[in-house]
């Protein structure tokens, strides 16, 4: 199919200029990429909707509503009009809203299913839906007109309207409701790869980023992995960007088809004559309406790329379209993106500028552009590519191989020829560094590693590293029982180096002193001894000797004694 993402109309930008030529080509490039169609996510809304508020606003708002809505009201407080109960159950009556009394609890779902519980006067904790319809437990939509809702995630599940006391927000969402009856779909914009994930091993939390970056609160842990509600997601898309090893993909597009637009939109620019071209990401609500209103005045050069949300591109983009020829690329802020977007997205460039600047290519080529910036002064001040020669390489939804590609054609062009960048804490790639002296190579660490950036080597007592795989995850750290281990964000430039295997501990392996088989580490027994030295259980030479053999064995000294005198080990039956 051909994505209509990334197509404007002619009108929208002046293109009297070479460079707009060559605009108008690149955009109409973009727009003939056929792309993977997405996955798709169906709702069904009868129009039953909770409303949670004092009574008489949420009788008001029946009021406007039960033409074409079934309205249920849980009253946290009485009305206070002076009306007798009589003639306020008949004013509901006649309305056709039923009125329940007492305080709302937990709330959950989205359009078509959500669950509530309320408490009753009387204390007894019920379901609403349960007291309404008993033959359907959800509600379709629900309006909290409480001036602290119920669900204060920066982006609110779909049928779920909360005007915070806002009057004006309020009657949008009252003329709105109605339309939200029937069956509906919208895109399923994440995919997950549970066998990368780096959130959790053995118990241990590793990796949040995506927990920590989600705007909806679809994300939740479930031991060592995650688990996305897709009813819940509306494709803010921070997962996939923060994700360090592409366990989380963006679907809507595909990352392969994405960077593939942007590959495709820059060729047809420089072969139509444009040069240094810059790349301006922006959603296709807010932030195109930001676009709109300065459309007349960006530079030629400037080729918008419309995408579903701002977040929903990350270095793995960003890099991609400096390789191919990009001055800069940027992202355009609206009023409408959410904080937890905002910042998360401000963190990656945060991690991405110093590789550029190590590189002697100005990390200022990636960028976010705020309400307070000059955007056609900021435009103006870059003017060379970040390479001389476009890469030509192909992507396939491998964030990590990507990433590598990417970095590899712009270190080979750059300036400067850094061994390493240094990256700022929380940066997705890196080092693990061991201290020799208190690492006793118990191999917990690659125990749990997910990307087998750590390694045993069997038998022998021998802990290596590979920096190419290492996503800075922390589970080692966490799993070390002698705090040995410590992580240092870097970015080491030479592929060969990073994908190389390096020794960060060895030792000579211990012996069993009766059978002579190795089963453990010089510094392992010598901290066992050392550490049980006081304990009653090992005061005798005996018990100490034990400790230097093999579990086989330690079984067999055990009862030595009771063998040599000819007697077995007795089973005397259960305690009493």
């Amino acid at each position: 199919m051909t994505d209509p993402v990334g197509t404007y109309p002619d009108s929208l930008f002046q293109h009297a200029g070479l460079a707009g030529q060559a605009r108008l080509a690149a955009l109409k490039a973009g727009g003939e990429v056929v792309v993977e169609p997405s996955a798709v996510v169906g709702y069904r809304s009868a129009g039953h909707v909770l409303i949670i508020g004092g009574e008489r606003d949420g009788l008001e708002c029946a009021a406007q509503l039960r033409a074409q809505l079934h309205c249920t009201l849980i009253a946290t407080e009485a009305a206070g009009s002076g009306l007798s109960d009589e003639a306020i159950a008949a004013r509901a009556d006649a309305l056709r809203v039923v009125v329940l009394y007492g305080q709302p609890g937990e709330l959950a779902g989205h359009l078509g299913q959500f669950t509530a519980t309320m408490t009753l006067p009387d204390g007894q904790s019920v379901s609403p839906a349960s007291l309404t319809r008993p033959d359907h437990p959800f509600f379709d939509l629900v309006l909290d007109l409480r001036r602290q809702p119920g669900l204060r995630h920066e982006i609110p599940p779909f049928g779920y309207y909360a005007p915070a006391g806002d009057a004006d927000k309020l009657h949008r969402m009252l003329a709105a409701m109605p339309d939200m009856v029937g069956e509906f779909e919208k895109p399923r914009f994440f995919a997950y790869n549970p066998d990368i994930c780096a959130h959790g091993d053995s118990g241990l939390t590793g990796c949040t980023r995506c927990l920590d970056a989600c705007p909806t609160g679809a994300i939740r842990s479930i031991g060592d992995l995650v688990e996305v509600d897709p009813y819940i997601c509306q494709g803010a898309g921070t997962c996939a960007s923060v994700c360090p090893s592409g366990a989380m993909t963006y679907a809507h597009p595909v990352p392969r088809d994405q960077i593939g637009r942007i590959k495709r939109m820059l060729a047809a620019y420089r072969e139509a004559g444009g040069e240094s071209p810059v790349i301006l990401f922006h959603d296709e609500e807010a932030g195109l309406e930001r676009l709109m209103a300065m459309a007349s005045a960006l530079p030629e050069r400037v080729l918008p790329v419309q995408i579903s949300e701002i977040g929903a591109v990350g270095m793995d983009v960003w890099f991609s379209a400096l390789a191919y020829g990009a001055s800069g690329v940027w992202l355009l802020d609206a009023e409408a993106v959410a904080p937890t977007v905002r910042a998360a997205m401000r963190a990656q460039l945060d991690f991405a500028r110093p590789l550029l600047d190590a590189m002697g290519l100005d990390g200022g080529r990636l960028d976010w552009l705020g309400h307070d910036c000059d955007v056609v002064a900021y435009f103006a001040s870059m003017r060379t590519p970040a390479v001389a020669q476009p890469a030509s390489f192909d992507t396939y939804d491998e964030k990590r191989g990507t990433l590598r590609l990417a970095l590899e054609h712009l270190y080979r062009q750059a300036p400067e020829q850094p061994a390493q960048a240094v990256l700022p804490s929380g940066a997705p790639f890196g080092q693990v560094i061991v201290d020799r002296q208190a690492c006793t190579l118990c191999m917990s660490c690659p125990q749990v590693c997910p990307t087998r950036a750590l390694t045993d080597a069997g038998d022998t007592p021998r802990l290596s590293f590979t920096e190419d795989l290492c996503v800075q995850c922390g589970l080692c750290a966490k799993a070390c029982p002698e705090s040995a281990i410590t992580l240092e964000p870097r970015f080491v430039f030479d592929w060969e180096q990073r994908r190389k295997p390096i020794v960060l501990n060895e030792e000579e392996p211990f012996c069993c002193i009766s059978c002579g088989k190795p089963f453990a580490t010089q510094s392992m027994i010598g901290r066992m001894t050392e550490k049980l030295q006081g304990h009653h259980m090992f005061q005798s030479e005996e018990a100490v000797r034990r400790l230097k053999m093999c579990g086989d064995c330690r079984v067999v000294d055990m009862f030595a004694k009771d063998l040599e005198g000819g007697s077995k080990p007795r089973w005397l039956g259960p305690k009493a």
